[in-house]
């Protein structure tokens, strides 16, 4: 693995020399775009607007327009901006990972201890472990400020980044049911049927079984072959077949 950032954990006055690695890797499959009468691969250029002409990364900055005119930014500029916030991943507090909406939840890094950091970066882990709590902090990586927790995993500390509060769109755009009468009938069938299907998280027992299905469909065509296409229709449950389709569900 290469590392994305290196920096520090600031904790109390204790600073742990880190490396942050990606945690996840796609599963999905890599398709390429093609032109549909040659196959060729389609290519993005990046072009000059008024000229048309290709340019080189060399030659790409960033800019922030102002009424009429742009700001170009240099890379000291993003430092400059919050130098600390750069380099170090400050633990303000500490809070229960319970109290954490799962929905403020973003990418998960992996932290290593640099050399020099090994003994406090072990300490961090069984004290959080112990307490069973995450630090969060804010750190800037590519120009862009993340809040972020920092909790442990398997002997191991990981750093997850955090929607804010602003990134999160409110509910009232939604049309959401108020009104709807629910029968006691329904509702202790609902929660028996949940309970019939309860067991601990497993997380291994489950995998991207569509993109196995869709190389079969590759592996099918490069031999010539025309896959079987499997019809399905959701049928959707009315109000008034509630009762009946849990009951069936209960067997």
């Amino acid at each position: 693995m290469r590392a994305i950032w290196t920096g520090a954990i600031g904790f109390g006055l204790v600073n742990i020399p880190i490396k942050l690695y990606s945690a996840t890797e796609s599963s999905s499959l890599d398709l390429d775009m093609l032109d549909r009468k040659d196959l060729a691969n389609i290519k993005f250029k990046r072009v000059n607007e008024q000229t048309g002409k290709e340019v080189k990364w060399d030659n790409i900055v960033k800019g922030y327009f102002m009424k009429d005119h742009y700001v170009v930014l240099e890379d000291a500029d993003f430092e400059d901006a919050s130098p600390e916030k750069t380099k170090m991943v400050n633990l303000h507090t500490f809070v229960k990972l319970s109290d954490i909406d799962s929905i403020y939840f973003e990418t998960p890094y992996y932290l290593e201890p640099q050399k020099g950091g090994e003994k406090a970066y072990q300490l961090l882990v069984k004290a959080l472990d112990k307490t069973k709590t995450a630090g969060l902090g804010a750190f800037v990586m590519r120009n862009v400020e993340h809040l972020a927790i920092i909790k442990p995993y398997q002997n191991a500390l990981v750093l997850n980044k955090i929607r804010y509060q602003q990134e999160i769109r409110e509910l009232d755009e939604l049309k959401l049911p108020t009104s709807v009468k629910i029968q006691k009938a329904e509702m202790d069938m609902a929660t028996q049927l949940i309970q019939q299907h309860s067991s601990s998280f497993d997380i291994s027992k489950y995998k991207n079984e569509y993109m196995e299905d869709l190389m079969k469909i590759i592996k099918q065509k490069d031999k010539g072959k025309r896959p079987t296409i499997r019809k399905i229709k959701v049928e959707n449950t009315k109000a008034d077949d509630l009762l009946a389709k849990l009951r069936a569900s209960l067997g």
